[in-house]
């Protein structure tokens, strides 16, 4: 953002010329955007405040679950507008333009039902005073950047979703009161019976012969898979209450507790060896600048807020030399936040689609009113007309009186050296 400390230092280097490369120059709203820009080009978006105004808050207003038609159609406007001031300036090559012969990538979500044991602990907050507060939070993440108690009460959601054992802490008011119900029911906190998503990955894995014990004599599995994780803590449960106990399979582990001069030699040994089935990864280590083609599938047990993270996560094996189709499956539970978390990627990813299209792939997809925006004079806004139209009516009806072109053959009799030589000899 524009007040990083990083952003800060980059913008007070003196230089004749800059150019920006990033892979994503959106990630979680168009302030971000503004921030490139301002380094790029100071002063060509306004300032913070005014952009703010001008765009920001319209389309942030316009995913509001109450916001009215109007404010819908100025959100759109406000990303129109800035898809066309930005378009000249923004030059996009998508991995699919490149690599024709990449295989494609699907994306699936699947959904789990809570097991009774999240569902009593996620109704007992929901019951809870904290929890309208967070209701309302939700509506509008940006308001929530300050409050760190809201925070907190997110990830306590975000673990009962993923695993009981990850909030019945002896902290927990519940603790000893549950832990004796389930001993007199003869389970445990570890049963992968209370969490839908160790239930639900074993059996996605299984669909995908990893694991199983009916693929014959055989020792490699018709699939590899990449299982992600936010939490280190949610790695340790798979492995030792769901891999180790339950299932029948190889796998490495890749987090924060791996160096990272042995990061590579690990991922070499996963993609050289075809009796590895899964590979476990946080997102954070894992996620960004690893080749692990091979695998041909990715399961995503928890999500991030940054929908760019999970993206660039997947196409860790979706990259040059797969030869698979890869498949994306991500583990969401039914009427929870988590349906919340891919509600905002979703509004994310469509922001970004609409400032950056596939006109930006080359400077030749502008149109002629887009250049004749950035030869207008003065900052001025026409508010009689859709958000960010610039007045240009001077320089384009000048553009559209002039008389028809000559044809090409006109221009070389006129201009031909050869004629002009013989009238200078007359």
């Amino acid at each position: 953002m524009g007040k990083a400390a990083v952003s800060l230092a980059l913008k007070r280097l003196q230089s004749r010329h800059r150019l920006i490369l990033s892979g994503t120059p959106m990630q979680n709203n168009v302030l971000e955007l503004w921030s490139l820009f301002d380094f790029l080009m100071p002063g060509f978006l306004g300032n913070e405040r005014a952009f703010n105004t001008r765009f920001s808050k319209p389309i942030l207003a316009s995913r509001d679950s109450k916001a009215s038609s109007k404010d819908q159609e100025q959100g759109a406007l406000a990303l129109e507008a800035l898809h066309r001031m930005t378009l000249p300036f923004l030059l996009r090559r998508m991995k699919e333009d490149v690599l024709k012969d990449l295989p494609p990538k699907i994306i699936q979500d699947y959904y789990c039902e809570l097991s009774p044991l999240q569902r009593k602990l996620y109704q007992t907050f929901a019951n809870s005073s904290m929890h309208n507060e967070i209701k309302e939070s939700l509506e509008n993440i940006e308001t929530i950047a300050g409050t760190t108690h809201v925070f907190q009460a997110l990830q306590y959601l975000r673990k009962v979703c993923n695993h009981p054992k990850l909030v019945l802490t002896t902290s927990h008011p519940e603790s000893q009161t549950i832990t004796a119900e389930l001993m007199s029911q003869g389970s445990s906190i570890d049963d992968i019976k209370h969490s839908a998503k160790l239930v639900s990955l074993k059996q996605l894995l299984g669909d995908c012969g990893i694991g199983s014990e009916n693929i014959g004599d055989s020792v490699v599995a018709p699939h590899r898979a990449l299982v992600f994780c936010q939490l280190k803590s949610m790695l340790d449960i798979i492995e030792n209450e769901l891999f180790k106990k339950h299932m029948s399979l190889t796998y490495l582990r890749l987090d924060g507790n791996v160096p990272a001069n042995q990061r590579q030699s690990l991922v070499n040994r996963f993609n050289g060896d075809p009796s590895i089935d899964v590979l476990l990864l946080t997102t954070q280590v894992g996620g960004l600048g690893l080749n692990l083609t091979g695998a041909d599938t990715v399961i995503f047990v928890e999500h991030d807020w940054n929908p760019q993270k999970d993206l660039q996560a997947m196409d860790r094996a979706h990259r040059i030399g797969q030869k698979r189709v890869v498949n994306v499956y991500r583990l969401i539970t039914k009427g929870t936040l988590e349906e919340r978390i891919m509600g905002l990627q979703k509004f994310k990813l469509a922001s970004v689609n609409s400032v950056i299209t596939p006109e930006n792939a080359s400077i030749e997809t502008m149109g002629t009113n887009e250049i004749l925006d950035l030869f207008t004079y003065g900052n001025e806004w026409n508010t009689s007309k859709a958000v960010g139209s610039l007045k240009t009516g001077g320089l384009r009806a000048t553009l559209e009186s002039l008389p028809e072109l000559w044809s090409e053959e006109q221009y070389e009799t006129e201009y031909n050296l050869d004629n002009f030589i013989k009238n200078i000899k007359r």
